[in-house]
């Protein structure tokens, strides 16, 4: 890439790139961040897409507000934690099941959706639309259109869905802060919202929840790295494994002698079995209620079966090593003695036995739901601070006790939100993080036949500049770490002498590097415009993108050098 604007050859092109970059960028400076929305855990988010002339927002200001609010939308439980930026935080959590009716309109979330749906007539519910576990959806399947389907079949636009859950729990949590502060009504401008997201998730699921976010009105975070408040002096790395029910989120921190954390490597994870254990419930339920019962149960009172497998979720995080009991609810009962005595399909089920309207499960039964759950986070040989589940604890123990300090918080279940709002009062606490992808830009530059195939050869229309399209320019590599304020600058140059805007288009790889954007592994990401009205200097006008690094997700500006003019930059990830 030439490190000069590129000076006048001869011949004429077709689709030319938007710009031309320099080699002897310098590396460090400092630049506002143009974007109001936040999110959270993520190891090194692309950068967002949106043009905005929005108010700067310094991450010092966070800590500013009167108020810290986080929404840890999981996959089975949701809730929401706030506090003052000097006291102590309040939690509240609730099933994540979700109530609109025939008319598409919102009823109930929670709780409140379960009991309102159980109590509908049965012909009634078959209109209506229940959502449970929905979350989940986001993990392999993302889009401006995706649709959801709920239980008895019916669709519902993913948009919709998700938009209205966080909306529930910011009216909540605004409820309860008015409550326990004595009706005090705070402005948006006193209160930093946070939303979790897991780690592992691809951008465009990152992107989908901040749509989430803007529809009901709040701030948006990713989940960031969770914070557990003082840890043991004698404790210089800290392995984090997060498992908060769909996906399980892993991370190494170093605790520096500051007490900042600095990410070691980067995030990783998954949707691993997605809720295997509950499945591994119900398959043993199928697999009991033989002969066409189960599908029968299922298909006719699936509010019933909701409540059974609340039960359940509750009994497997259980901190003892007894049998558990289930109750089997009156509907299970009467379409299984249709056929026989209820006891009679106990008879070879191993481990599971009937006990005057309860289903007794055996420790030993219920420790093999856990096995694929279990098998697949020893595999990633990390150590752990998350779930409450004793045989979840048992077997990280068994696997790593030898080698390891092996941390469990008080309070696991709510330990995400209470790390988001921990971030939200001290941002810096992550002095530094590691990209989970190496990241780039496609650009152009003078055509040399010594290195670059004719294939990507162009030539412009307006005075015959050769060219060769579709480079990749790095702009981070993979596991490298990056400093929190750490602030890259770039400098471009349009393609063509009389274009009017610059698109920029992102891409990311598991590769150290890339030469061009078509090679295998390279996906894009999504791409951003920026205008260049004033075309009087031709080629010579310069574009200088500021990317920060180091936060939650990327930040960036360009500055159209001519003009003086500054825009945010967010990728459109759904666009792709």
């Amino acid at each position: 890439m030439p490190s000069q604007p590129p000076s006048n050859d001869p011949q004429a092109p077709a689709n030319p790139p938007s710009f031309y970059t320099k080699h002897d960028a310098p590396r460090y400076g400092t630049v506002a961040l143009p974007c109001n929305i936040q999110f959270h855990r993520s190891p090194i988010a692309p950068l967002q897409l949106l043009q905005q002339h929005t108010p700067a927002l310094q991450l010092a200001t966070i800590s500013k507000s009167v108020f810290i609010i986080a929404i840890d939308f999981s996959t089975s439980h949701s809730g929401y934690c706030f506090s003052l930026t000097s006291s102590t935080d309040q939690i509240r959590q609730t099933p994540t099941c979700i109530l609109f009716n025939q008319e598409r309109k919102f009823k109930k979330f929670g709780y409140d959706a379960v009991m309102k749906y159980k109590s509908l007539p049965h012909g009634k519910a078959d209109n209506w639309y229940f959502f449970q576990d929905f979350k989940m959806k986001l993990y392999n399947t993302v889009g401006g259109t995706v649709t959801l389907k709920a239980i008895n079949g019916k669709m519902l636009p993913a948009l919709t869905i998700f938009s209205q859950s966080p909306c529930y729990l910011k009216e909540r949590a605004l409820n309860t802060i008015q409550e326990a502060y004595f009706q005090t009504v705070c402005s948006q401008e006193e209160i930093t919202w946070f939303i979790t997201v897991p780690v592992t998730w691809s951008a465009a699921a990152r992107q989908f929840m901040q749509l989430e976010a803007k529809e009901a009105k709040a701030g948006v975070i990713p989940f960031p790295q969770i914070i557990f408040g003082d840890f043991p002096q004698h404790l210089n790395n800290l392995y984090a494994v997060v498992y908060p029910g769909g996906t399980i989120d892993i991370m190494v921190h170093e605790i520096q002698e500051n007490r900042l954390l600095k990410e070691l490597h980067k995030a990783t994870g998954g949707g691993w079995e997605g809720n295997s254990v509950d499945e591994n419930f119900t398959d043993c339920l199928k697999k009991i209620f033989n002969d066409g019962v189960w599908d029968e149960y299922v298909q006719s009172h699936p509010s019933e079966l909701r409540h059974m497998m609340y039960n359940f979720s509750i009994q497997k995080c259980l901190t003892g090593r007894d049998a558990i009991y289930i109750h089997c609810y009156y509907n299970l009962t009467r379409v299984a003695e249709h056929k026989k005595d209820i006891s009679h399909f106990f008879k070879n089920e191993e481990g599971a036995v009937w006990c005057d309207g309860m289903i007794m499960i055996t420790y030993k039964k219920m420790k093999s739901f856990f096995y694929y759950r279990i098998k697949n986070i020893i595999r990633g040989r990390f150590l752990t601070s998350f779930a409450s589940s004793i045989i979840l604890r048992d077997a990280i123990r068994q696997a790593f006790s030898k080698k390891y300090h092996i941390l469990c918080p008080m309070e696991v279940q709510v330990a995400i939100a209470k790390g988001a709002v921990l971030f939200g009062v001290s941002p810096h606490v992550i002095a530094s993080r590691v990209s989970a992808w190496t990241y780039g830009i496609a650009v152009s530059e003078k055509f040399d036949a010594s290195i670059h195939p004719f294939c990507k050869q162009r030539v412009s229309k307006a005075d015959g500049f050769v060219y060769c399209m579709d480079l990749f320019k790095k702009l981070v590599g993979i596991e490298e770490a990056v400093n929190i304020n750490e602030v890259v600058h770039y400098d471009f140059y349009p393609t063509e002498p009389d274009q009017t805007e610059v698109c920029f288009s992102f891409y990311c790889t598991e590769k150290q590097d890339a030469q061009y954007i078509d090679e295998e592994g390279l996906e894009k990401l999504g791409s951003g415009t920026v205008p260049m009205p004033d075309t009087k200097l031709g080629r010579k006008r310069q574009l200088k993108l500021d990317i920060k690094f180091g936060l939650t997700e990327f930040k960036a500006t360009c500055t159209d050098i001519t003009s003086k003019q500054s825009w945010a930059i967010v990728i459109n990830f759904l666009a792709v």
